[in-house]
């Protein structure tokens, strides 16, 4: 398109923030059948993307003939090509008909209003419903104050349906044509207000395309210089819809020396029009390149036994912000902190749907456990370590026998009394048997007092043992359903005597 003919309008499509320009592979002119020999602009897809919308121009075959803007539409084929196209008939009549948004849920289309009888006797925008090939009933929106003056304007409608960017000469334009907004209000549209002098010009700023989180605009303007005679610009709002920053040009990848505009992009392909290659506008698309993500961490080990001061650092490299996380513990902090020791694997994802994971070990000093039949000359212990559910032990076999019968001989050799105490442990391994470990624990403590008293009294020496349980606890790593992993959790189920 080598100058402003049509009325101009613009659609959003899926798209992502950003703060600066990408990087892209070489343009191409969009292949099968979109393309002809009469103009097409406007490329709005639907919302799965496989039906590409777009205004074609200077075709007889249109219902206003051969200067009449109708919308056609071609269907995504087996390769990603948009093959035969077909006019969308529902939608065109005589006058000029173009798509200014499909709403997120692909049942609500927005249009240049030329419903009312008579060309250009109201301008405006219209909505239609239904979807796919198949739109019918446009309806006129109101949007108060609207006062439009001169051929020239299009509208952009976000897909939450909230936002409503217009392109118009006004009483209060800087230029031929000015980006002016409208918000929705309680379910009406509020009256336009004029998007700033940062982003208006002197000349004619068009074809508005606002990101989905609203952060970034694209238009195209011949007033801000650049490589021809209207190029696409983009601006990073900085707090409210009439404060953006100054316009930078997306260069001249996408712009040429002749008209660009209607850049739309769905977050993997940039498409716009441009006349860079003959009279007529043709559609022309790009990748977009962006950057693969990857997730590194460095995780810092818990300081004492059986702690939880540990932390993970977590480094993205590369995709698209915002990022989020989830970690193996239910985390999805960017660096998580008050870890005990185990594996965390973390799952990356940024904007565009790119996935990165990496694992990370946190560990902790050893337990300093005494070793078992510690025997001094005044004093002994023993230490006995359970497996899973077991609770009791004989004093007629093994150490425990040992044990007895060492205090057996010194009360022989002359000791008046001695202190048992006892302390019993379980690990955090669920135990249906006893309901919870903490019974478990203290079954383990009853059962072995019982025996001590029993023994020594059967020796005639119970008025010289004193038998107390000093601790019953639950200990250990959190249970990861592994209850075999005995070298895991067999340090933590255990009773202890120690005599004083």
């Amino acid at each position: 398109m080598k100058n402003k003919l049509l009325l101009f309008s613009f659609a959003l499509v899926a798209s992502y923030s950003n703060a600066q320009f990408w990087k892209t592979s070489e343009i191409e002119k969009l292949t099968g059948a979109v393309n002809t020999g009469a103009e097409e602009s406007i490329p709005v897809f639907s919302k799965d993307e496989n039906i590409l919308y777009f205004v074609r121009t200077f075709d007889k075959s249109n219902e206003g003939g051969y200067n009449d803007q109708d919308v056609w539409y071609s269907e995504k084929d087996s390769v990603g090509d948009y093959g035969a196209c077909k006019a969308l008939k529902s939608i065109n009549n005589k006058y000029n008909n173009s798509v200014v948004g499909i709403n997120s849920g692909g049942s609500a289309m927005y249009l240049i209003n030329a419903y009312g009888g008579k060309k250009d006797f109201a301008k405006g925008i219209a909505v239609a419903s239904g979807g796919g090939d198949s739109w019918k009933n446009p309806t006129k929106i109101d949007v108060p104050n609207l006062d439009i003056k001169g051929d020239y304007y299009g509208f952009h409608v976000d897909e939450d349906e909230d936002v409503m960017i217009i392109s118009y000469s006004g009483e209060n334009s800087l230029g031929e044509e000015d980006l002016y907004y409208s918000l929705k209000e309680d379910g009406s549209w509020a009256a336009p207000i004029h998007m700033g002098s940062a982003i208006n010009s002197t000349g004619f700023e068009i074809s508005p395309f606002l990101s989905i989180t609203h952060d970034t605009l694209f238009f195209s303007s011949n007033g801000f210089g650049g490589e021809g005679d209207a190029d696409i610009f983009y601006a990073v709002k900085q707090g409210g819809w009439s404060d953006w920053s100054a316009p930078i040009n997306v260069g001249s990848t996408i712009n040429s020396p002749k008209f660009d505009a209607y850049f739309s992009h769905n977050g993997r392909q940039a498409y716009w029009s441009s006349n860079r290659d003959a009279e007529f506008s043709d559609i022309y698309r790009l990748e977009i390149l962006y950057p693969p993500l990857a997730i590194s961490a460095i995780g810092k080990d818990v300081t004492v036994y059986n702690g939880n001061d540990g932390s993970i650092d977590a480094t993205i490299d590369g995709g698209v912000a915002p990022f989020s996380y989830t970690w193996s513990n239910g985390s999805t902090d960017e660096d998580p902190t008050d870890l005990v020791k185990g594996e965390y694997k973390v799952t990356a994802t940024d904007a565009r749907g790119q996935v990165a994971t990496t694992t990370v070990l946190i560990d902790e000093p050893p337990l300093e456990i005494t070793p078992v039949d510690v025997v001094s000359y005044e004093n002994f212990q023993f230490k006995y370590n359970f497996k899973y559910n077991r609770n009791k032990l004989s004093t007629r076999k093994g150490k425990l026998k040992r044990f007895v019968k060492d205090i057996e001989r010194q009360f022989k050799d002359g000791r008046g009394s001695v202190t048992i105490n006892i302390h019993s442990s379980a690990s955090n391994v669920p135990t249906k048997t006893y309901r919870t470990n903490k019974i478990l624990a203290s079954k383990r403590a009853e059962n072995m007092k019982y025996d001590l008293i029993s023994f020594f009294e059967k020796k005639g020496y119970e008025n010289r043992v004193n038998v107390v349980i000093v601790t019953t606890e639950v200990a250990g790593p959190a249970y990861e359903a592994d209850a075999r992993s005995q070298d895991k959790y067999l340090p933590f189920q255990f009773v202890e005597l120690v005599t004083e």
